[in-house]
């Protein structure tokens, strides 16, 4: 069977999402970078390339700040892709420091490394206006929904033994503008400030727009969970992942979103209430509710770990 070479959107108009808390808030971490002495943007690692805006690399994190990219959800992803993604990330944007993690895990190897890499490079650093301060100072960045609250909390109960500081959510947009600083370390003393995620104005590409929204850093009725639901077939049937089609009650792979889902709400009986013109009520397939769940199902890792920009 063949599938789909190519993804693109039946509408000429492109994916964007930039509400007014975004410009704000770039405004707001700009303002701060004089009392901050390291970046660490945190990105999706299943989406390890695609989505990291642009903006961070002329107006936060270039210049003379450390600066560290975690690659969060690394339970997701394909594990054995994970030292060639940092290979690539170095030779083609000369990231350096690049750290997976998975913030559920407080027992996680890359949780455990951030602080003693983020005081080293700050210790071995310029740190101008700050130098001879004892604290360090960690500004948070990234898009939405990657796990930048995450980190700051598991990172301030492994090492403070403390509740939450940030509040967190799995749909984007949860921080809505630049924190106070939270401690997040007393030996050595380090703190960390949370900032809202933040996209480019206007996604470069529609593949780039369907891989956030796939992951969730797009809020998923922006951009429509069929239509989501339809970029995740394409994408499994090109690598020729399949485990889908059990999930849904299929036989064989499909290229047929419509089909996927009338399958898949049969399979969980998941109905809904059609008055037909003649006054007859009838049941019919919920594909809206059979495509959120099949989305969910993704995107908890049940098809398998995935790499987008593979």
């Amino acid at each position: 069977m063949s599938f789909r070479e190519a993804y693109k959107l039946a509408s000429k108009q492109s994916i964007r999402w930039f509400p007014g808390h975004m410009g704000k808030g770039l405004k707001q971490m700009q303002q701060k970078l004089r009392s901050v002495d390291c970046i660490v943007e945190v990105h999706d690692a299943r989406v390890p390339f695609s989505g990291r805006n642009p903006e961070f690399k002329h107006t936060i994190s270039g210049g003379a700040k450390p600066h560290i990219l975690v690659l969060n959800k690394k339970d997701l992803t394909e594990i054995r892709e994970q030292r060639k993604i940092a290979k690539e990330l170095h030779e083609r944007e000369g990231i350096e420091h690049v750290v997976f993690t998975n913030c559920k895990d407080q027992q996680c190897a890359g949780v455990k490394r951030v602080i003693p890499l983020a005081h080293k490079l700050v210790s071995s650093s310029d740190r101008y206006n700050r130098t001879g301060l004892q604290d360090a100072s960690i500004m948070i960045i990234g898009v939405p929904n990657v796990g930048k609250s995450s980190l700051i909390n598991v990172l301030r109960n492994k090492n403070l033994r403390k509740k939450s500081a940030t509040q967190v959510g799995n749909t984007a947009g949860v921080t809505r503008s630049v924190m106070e600083r939270i401690k997040i370390s007393v030996d050595p003393l380090i703190y960390m400030i949370d900032t809202p995620g933040i996209l480019e104005p206007c996604v470069a590409d529609d593949e780039m727009g369907m891989k956030l929204a796939l992951v969730g850093c797009l809020p998923d009725h922006l951009v429509g969970e069929e239509l989501i639901a339809d970029y995740m077939l394409y994408w499994m049937n090109k690598h020729h992942r399949f485990e889908y089609v059990k999930a849904v009650g299929l036989e064989h792979p499909t290229d047929n979103i419509a089909e996927v889902l009338v399958s898949f709400a049969k399979s969980i009986g998941v109905e809904r209430k059609l008055k037909k013109l003649d006054g007859q009520v009838v049941n019919l397939p919920d594909v809206l509710v059979a495509a959120r769940k099949l989305i969910k199902n993704f995107r908890n890792g049940d098809f398998g770990g995935v790499n987008l920009d593979r």
